[in-house]
């Protein structure tokens, strides 16, 4: 067996070693160049220092007589010396006795010369007589070229390099000697004998130890080979005697297959029956599958399009001027149409788990803020005594892995479920993160669930009794699309009630850390807040208050503060800011329900004073603590409490072939400040184009002469408009729809019915705001 040179264990060894050696020795040989280049720098002062010793007494009489003559033949006798380049000698007046130059040296050393030694040095030695040291009779100055130095040091440097490199080479040859001889050739006669050895032969030859290896490892090697080659031999053995025995099994096994064989011929004939009345049966079932998704879709755009035109106009309507009596009106009519788009897409919704086709997104979004707002959208439906407080866990997360819309989807049917049936007390959600998965809780002081009511709520179509859908309303879709949602995102929905004492839900979803939790910068003062214990604010407050480095202490309804020292006080008790004020002249935060505020002139009166509607967020409530604690002076500036809704100066074309559609979204658009051109059809729309500038296209999809996706497809072919951005509006809310509309070439997507806030983000995110 043939082994490359460069694979043999003796040329790796010797290698290594060589490396390791040469590296040594090469640092070894640096060490021993520094230390001459270290002797050899001082050796050039200590010869020069010796040649001014030696001409000091000569150069001083010769500077005290002012011979020049003598002066000459001294500088020409220290020009000799091979380093000297000049020499001059002058007198105590500076007149200059003598002074002579010679060229300096050349040769393949000067360059890295000059630059370890330097190229030339200058040496003076003031003259005087030894009985009189304190007077100067001259000075001899000489310039030194250390280039004969240098060479001398270089020249050695290289000899002890080169024989340090001759060293190493010879160090592998031999090396590589011992390793072949004591290592690879007893291994390659022993691979030889083993790639003739047959381990299944009935005699098989055994390996023989190279000499002088029987007690070092080769030995240990061909001995445990050999011990393998009889452990194979005597496995073969056995599976030969197995293989006999098989064979005579097999025999008996042909005639019972041969028998069974029969029996499933009979078989398969019935079962070719089976499949064929399975194939019927289903084609029938994707024909009903096909028939139930047109029916959904267009069961959707038909009750679509007239809800966009009664809640668009009803929420128009509202802001107009009216009467307590007419607003109440108006709203119960808006909160209706709501309940129907609501229902309605809990329904397409469960259509989609039916037929497998809910797709999940997975992206980074901010769960705290998600359920934050989700619980400020529907605290309008709380009852005015139950209190909604969000309770974060301070170490959750920033962004987190997953699906926030069917995520926004859990949260707002077990918050609305929630606040439904509870009246009086509290409604909490809470958010934190245990072992990868987190935890969605929505915790009531409800009404309950009977334990044997629990199992079918889950149900589709389902509640608790019978008097809870005449008591409550709703239709029961909400807790079975939760389940099913959470079962689609591997997680798992559980709940904990008692009859009378509420419910407590919980969602545990594996949504997978994004970016970790950012602490809020720490802020100075001491708070303190008038609350019951049993509160959710006081809950709250304890929880970050003091993770954000403020002092903060708690006191009880009805409590005394008079002497009590403080910066700040939070309450949710408006009743008692008349009795509070007198012993406090700290600002106060009053966190009240939504729609509850104290009117301008009480405010006035408790000045200073703010109030925040409940459920308070943490950015809201760090934001109102750090600019009511913000005196006077500070360089810091105060953060607004309240800002003027943004307006968009900005011309819409809006191609929309239903009048009723028309004036919604004219009535909603000219409220946020935009200029509306309204087209009845893709063909007007491309004409309007012509001739005028947009800023935006609103598009719906399904009208006469031409469609939207048409018209968003011409506009795109034209290149007359690439930057325009165009979005869908379109009562077909299917999953397929919003894929043809991109496909079309539109920007973005909007179901219909569609609420003013909804269209005002569209207008944040595709519209640039303009200057008034």
């Amino acid at each position: 067996m043939d082994i490359k040179f460069t694979h043999r264990l003796s040329f790796k060894q010797a290698r290594l070693t060589v490396l390791v050696g040469f590296a040594l020795g090469t640092m070894l040989s640096l060490v021993q160049i520094g230390i001459d280049y270290a002797s050899e720098n001082a050796a050039i002062n200590r010869e020069i220092q010796s040649l001014l010793d030696i001409s000091h007494n000569p150069a001083s009489r010769i500077a005290y007589n002012l011979d020049t003559e003598l002066a000459q033949e001294l500088a020409m006798g220290l020009l000799r010396s091979p380093a000297i380049t000049g020499v001059q000698i002058s007198d105590n007046d500076k007149n200059t006795l003598a002074q002579v130059r010679d060229s300096p040296e050349g040769g393949r050393y000067r360059a890295l010369s000059d630059f370890l030694f330097g190229d030339t040095r200058n040496f003076d030695d003031r003259l005087y007589f030894n009985h009189l040291p304190e007077q100067s009779v001259g000075e001899l100055h000489l310039e030194v070229d250390t280039y004969p130095f240098g060479a001398r040091f270089l020249q050695r440097a290289e000899v002890t390099l080169l024989s340090g490199f001759a060293r190493s080479f010879l160090l592998t040859f031999i090396l590589l000697g011992l390793f072949y001889v004591m290592l690879t050739r007893p291994l390659v006669r022993v691979i030889g004998e083993l790639s003739n050895t047959k381990p299944g032969h009935p005699n098989p030859s055994r390996v023989q130890c190279p000499p002088g290896h029987k007690d070092d490892e080769i030995g240990v090697l061909v001995d445990a080979t050999n011990q393998q080659f009889d452990a194979v031999t005597r496995e073969i053995e056995q599976r030969r005697a197995a293989e006999n025995r098989l064979t005579e099994y097999l025999a008996q096994l042909e005639n019972i297959v041969s028998a069974r064989t029969q029996e499933l011929e009979a078989s398969n004939i019935r079962l070719s029956h089976s499949n064929e009345e399975l194939e019927t049966a289903r084609s029938t079932a994707l024909e009903m599958a096909q028939a139930r998704a047109a029916f959904l879709a267009n069961m959707s755009h038909e009750i679509r399009t007239p809800l966009n035109g009664l809640l668009g106009m009803l929420a128009l309507s509202l802001d107009g001027p009216l009467n307590a009596e007419q607003h109440q009106q108006l709203s119960i009519a808006h909160d209706s149409g709501k309940v129907l788009v609501e229902l309605l897409n809990d329904i397409l919704d469960l259509s989609k788990f039916d037929a497998g086709q809910l797709e999940l997104e997975h992206i980074a979004f901010d769960l705290s803020t998600l359920i934050e707002d989700t619980a400020k959208l529907l605290s309008q439906n709380a009852a005015p005594s139950v209190e909604l407080t969000c309770l974060i866990d301070p170490a959750f997360p920033v962004l987190v892995m997953g699906d926030p819309t069917r995520v926004r989807q859990i949260v707002s049917n077990l918050l609305s479920n929630a606040l439904k049936f509870t009246r009086f007390g509290r409604v909490d959600v809470r958010l934190s993160r245990h072992d990868d998965l987190v935890h969605i809780e929505v915790c009531d002081t409800g009404i309950g669930i009977a334990q044997e009511a629990q199992a079918r709520i889950f149900r589709p179509f389902t509640q608790a009794g019978a008097g809870i859908t005449r008591q409550f309303g709703g239709t029961g879709l909400g807790l079975a699309l939760t389940r099913s949602l959470c079962e689609a995102m591997q997680g798992r929905l559980t709940i904990s009630s008692e009859i009378g004492f509420g419910s407590q839900f919980c969602a545990e979803l594996p949504l997978p850390c994004h970016t970790p939790a950012i602490p809020f910068k720490p802020l100075n003062g001491r708070v303190i807040a008038v609350s019951a214990s049993s509160s959710g604010l006081s809950e709250l407050l304890s929880n970050y208050l003091p993770l954000w480095g403020l002092e903060y202490e708690r006191y009880s309804l009805g409590q005394s503060l008079e002497g009590v020292d403080t910066e700040l006080l939070i309450t949710d008790c408006s009743e008692c800011l008349s009795e509070l004020r007198p012993a406090i002249s700290a600002p106060i935060l009053l966190v009240t329900a939504y729609g509850n505020f104290m009117p301008g002139d009480q405010v006035n009166a408790l000045a200073p004073l703010q109030q925040k509607a409940r459920p308070l967020s943490r950015l809201a409530l760090y934001q109102s603590v750090q600019h009511l604690l913000q005196k006077e002076g500070d360089e810091s500036p105060s953060l607004p409490v309240s800002s003027d809704p943004v307006l968009h100066r900005a011309r819409i074309l809006l191609v929309e072939d239903n009048p009723v559609n028309q004036l919604v979204a004219k009535g909603m658009l000219s409220k946020l400040g935009c200029e509306v051109v309204i087209a009845a059809h893709g063909g007007e729309a491309l004409g309007q184009l012509e001739h005028s500038h947009f800023d935006l296209v609103l598009m719906d999809c399904n009208m006469p002469v031409m469609d939207g996706y048409e018209t968003s497809r011409r506009i795109r072919q034209s290149g007359r408009w690439p930057d325009l951005p165009i979005v869908a509006l379109t009562a077909n809310a299917m999953p397929e729809e919003r894929e043809r509309c991109r496909a079309a070439g539109m920007n973005d997507y909007l179901a219909k019915p569609f609420r003013r806030e909804e269209l005002a983000a569209l207008l944040e995110s595709w519209v640039p705001v303009k200057d008034l």
